[in-house]
């Protein structure tokens, strides 16, 4: 009883630890060398379906690093840091990394996780998903079917309609109002 209950106390550091660890500061400056971020700038809108054919040092040069650290290396930035975790606008968020249409705002919730959450993504066929066993649990990690840029992840404890709960990174994401 007692090693079990020394387990679980060491595996619950860890999981804060990994959880809670500092990511790059959003606004953390390029240095020199390194591309300008493309967040926000105008994308062509991939098609339904198409894979994109950007290499990892394509990623690199284009990304901040923390876009890079999150779409690129399955990380997670910390909660109630992003950009959107409070974000009310309506409109269209897209993929952080290829501009492909993800999520609308009038599938937005709050569900007091600290990341974007919505209960559906615009078109099933632009969201990839698979199993995730990192930090010793299972869950089902988001992709952008795309890029391939890693969104967060899935849960089945949302609202209606579909009672799922898309738990989304802010960096992964842009958005583009309704009225743009």
């Amino acid at each position: 009883m007692k090693t079990t209950l020394v387990l679980l106390t060491v595996v619950a550091l860890f999981v804060l630890v990994v959880a809670c660890r500092p990511g790059v500061a959003a606004d953390d400056a390029k240095a020199p060398g390194e591309a300008v971020p493309t967040a926000g700038a105008p994308k062509e809108i991939p098609k339904v379906g198409t894979k994109s054919a950007v290499t990892d040092a394509e990623w690199k040069k284009r990304l901040t690093s923390e876009e890079y650290y999150v779409l690129r290396k399955q990380g997670t930035e910390r909660a109630f840091t992003g950009e959107f975790w409070d974000h009310k606008a309506e409109g269209t968020y897209t993929c952080g990394g290829c501009g492909a249409p993800l999520f609308h705002s009038t599938d937005k919730f709050k569900s007091g996780t600290g990341w974007p959450s919505f209960t559906q993504p615009l078109d099933s066929k632009r969201i990839g998903e698979h199993v995730d066993r990192s930090l010793l649990m299972t869950r089902t990690e988001v992709h952008c079917d795309h890029c391939g840029g890693h969104l967060g992840h899935v849960f089945d404890d949302g609202p209606a309609p579909t009672g799922l709960r898309y738990c989304i990174n802010s960096v992964s994401l842009d958005f583009v109002g309704d009225a743009e």
